[in-house]
């Protein structure tokens, strides 16, 4: 394999992909939407047509939200009681709104940042695909 090639199949730019991924875009085009549900990858992008039914984001985006909520919601629960003193009742409802909301809203995005980087770094079915268009 010349250095030619190897440089054409690792010129997908990470930055770029990620913040597609986060915007739950596809990760070649940034067009296309890359759920069809909540959390369902599409098979494929509907606008380039980029195959992403390989993807293997498993529980990557769901360990990353716990530790990204716990790491949030943590200090401030803690913070929040002692500070104010409120009723545990109350902290605990209001607390456990807040890490579900956060949760929800940060779970597809996470997954679309892990599928975008697993496309961008090539992994698993990725590094068989084409290179992005240039035009798209």
């Amino acid at each position: 394999m010349a250095i030619e090639d190897i440089t054409a199949q690792t010129d997908r730019e990470l930055k770029p992909a990620l913040l597609r991924g986060w915007r739950r875009q596809c990760p070649s085009c940034g067009q296309g939407p890359m759920f069809s549900g909540y959390l369902t990858v599409r098979d494929e992008c509907p606008v380039c047509h980029e195959p992403m039914s390989h993807h293997r984001a498993d529980d990557g985006p769901a360990y990353l939200t716990i530790l990204i909520v716990g790491h949030l919601m943590a200090p401030l629960l803690l913070w929040t009681f002692f500070e104010f003193e409120p009723d545990p009742l109350v902290v605990a409802t209001i607390f456990t709104v807040g890490c579900v909301a956060l949760s929800l809203y940060l779970l597809p995005r996470l997954k679309g940042a892990v599928v975008a980087l697993q496309w961008a770094k090539r992994m698993h079915g990725f590094k068989d695909s084409p290179a992005p268009s240039v035009n798209g």
